[in-house]
């Protein structure tokens, strides 16, 4: 009866987020064929924040939920190669709330992960590195760090 569980949050978390959600943010559920929302499976994206190198960018980014959540954390992907230190190149996010072993817990909201994820953005955990290149870069080279980082956001301007 887990499913049940999981399908009614995620229904909840969409009502809330419908009436009050972070300006330039989107997180939606997927549209299936028939034209029925799949609740597990959300796409989002995070906007840059004002005044970062990562500002401008509107980066998309999908959230997979399992019939365990609220009890297990979604898994929350960038596109495969985006360049982040705490990304791993699959685009897995590597982030603690999202690590069901030490940082989730079942009260954390759709709108807090998005809301962590883009604080990590421009505040990259160099204690839990999940790809070497931006890694190397954040620790060794903060110029070209930045570079990429201004190059990336680019690439993913506004949907607007």
């Amino acid at each position: 009866m887990s499913g049940g569980i999981s399908r009614g949050r995620l229904a909840e978390e969409r009502k809330a987020w419908r009436k009050n959600h972070p300006h330039g943010f989107v997180a939606k559920p997927d549209t299936l064929p028939d034209g029925s929302l799949n609740l597990m499976v959300w796409q989002c994206i995070i906007p840059g924040k004002p005044g970062t190198d990562w500002d401008g960018g509107y980066f998309p980014l999908t959230m997979h939920f399992s019939e365990d959540y609220p009890s297990k954390p979604p898994k929350c992907k960038f596109p495969q190669g985006f360049f982040h230190p705490n990304v791993y190149p699959s685009g897995t996010v590597c982030l603690s709330i999202l690590n069901e072993d030490s940082g989730w817990r079942p009260a954390i909201t759709v709108k807090q992960i998005l809301v962590g994820i883009q604080d990590l953005l421009d505040s990259p955990n160099p204690n839990d590195p999940a790809q070497t290149e931006g890694y190397h870069l954040f620790i060794q080279d903060p110029v070209e760090y930045k570079k990429r980082v201004r190059s990336q956001a680019k690439q993913y301007p506004s949907i607007v």
